[in-house]
């Protein structure tokens, strides 16, 4: 069997251009989204074009007991080579004293809990059938803490601490672990912090040539091609027009 690439938040942006990179690489897929329409649509359109084999599984990641269905997957397909832990999101771009909850909840429960509920099943499966990859999307957020991202950027700091402590943990399974950490990518990523506001999501790359969507799976991809006895820990990836997250060259 080919090898396997386990893809979270597989719909859109980065987790779909992961996932036609792997299919391009003759992996099988695992794809894990929301929208079970969308998952449909890419499932069939990658099995066409590169004749791999892929599952999909409609989980939100933040359901402890959805994600516990990976479990029912036959057993070949639990030898799984590589978990890309992509889904995640920010909700709102609020000062913390005014900040909504519900917001708070749904990225905490989707940028930590949901990466440790995936992580947790994925990572026994690496155990107990050879040496796998685990890649955890962070963000520059998870490095430099900017104006009103308090609690995106408090979960992203937990990403990147999760990295470090899962390549300590599963040192002696010789399971590689890498975060990557992109600056600002034009993805629906801005659309949803905004709540579906187009207009206010694109003035976010007003002025500059973001990230793409490909550029971060093309940086994930060079860390899982590495050799067996190199690991990338860490990568930080930005636009040429991006010093950190509050110094942008905006030419407009």
């Amino acid at each position: 069997m080919s090898k396997i690439a386990l893809i979270t938040g597989a719909t859109a942006g980065i987790g779909e251009a992961c996932a036609r990179l792997f299919a391009q690489q003759n992996y099988n897929l695992i794809l894990l989204a929301r929208r079970a329409d969308r998952l449909e649509s890419l499932s069939k359109n990658l099995s066409s074009e590169f004749g791999i084999e892929v599952k999909t599984l409609v989980i939100d990641v933040r359901d402890k007991e959805a994600v516990k269905e990976l479990e029912i997957l036959p057993d070949d397909w639990k030898k799984v080579n590589v978990l890309v832990n992509n889904a995640g999101l920010s909700r709102g771009l609020d000062p913390i004293n005014s900040g909504d909850t519900e917001d708070w909840d749904v990225m905490i429960d989707t940028n930590i809990k949901g990466l440790l509920y995936v992580t947790k099943i994925v990572s026994n499966w690496m155990i107990q059938n050879g040496p796998g990859h685990i890649i955890n999307l962070g963000s520059i957020a998870g490095k430099e803490t900017y104006l009103n991202g308090n609690v995106y950027c408090a979960t992203k700091y937990a990403v990147d601490s999760l990295n470090k402590a899962m390549r300590i943990d599963l040192l002696p399974h010789k399971i590689k672990v890498t975060g990557i950490h992109p600056g600002a990518v034009e993805t629906e990523f801005s659309e949803v912090r905004f709540k579906g506001d187009t207009e206010r999501a694109k003035k976010v790359y007003d002025g500059f040539e973001p990230l793409h969507a490909q550029d971060i799976a093309d940086a994930i991809w060079f860390a899982v091609s590495r050799p067996p006895h190199v690991n990338i820990n860490d990568m930080i990836v930005m636009p040429t027009a991006q010093a950190n997250t509050s110094h942008l060259l905006r030419e407009v």
